[in-house]
């Protein structure tokens, strides 16, 4: 494997990980509360990077995810398309429009 191609099998890793704490954290709830609350917590926290990264392991066919997470992703937000290669990335940090961000989260992580 290519240094590019470790570093997008650890991201995915790593991405799967995270929503699998999410989802252990939550499954102690009764089960449509914990579905509800895997959603919730990746859509407001979880930048659209992460969760178009998210969306590329659920389309695949959800390797790795537990039950739980694959049945949030429904409510999931998925985030726009990433943006070209050499195109304006957004703000700083992947911030903005451009990085996939709507205006509604623009707005809330403003004030």
């Amino acid at each position: 494997m290519s240094p590019d191609q470790d570093h997008a099998t650890d991201v995915i890793a790593k991405i799967v990980r995270m929503a699998n704490q999410i989802g252990t954290f939550f499954a102690s709830k009764p089960h449509d509360e914990g579905v509800a609350g895997v959603a919730e917590h990746i859509n407001k926290f979880w930048e659209p990077r992460m969760r178009r990264h998210f969306f590329e392991v659920f389309d695949a066919g959800g390797e790795g995810l537990s039950p739980i997470v694959k049945e949030a992703a429904a409510t999931i937000r998925r985030p726009a398309e990433a943006p070209h290669p050499g195109a304006n990335a957004g703000a700083p940090g992947g911030k903005g429009s451009a990085a996939g961000e709507s205006k509604a989260e623009i707005a809330a992580s403003q004030g």
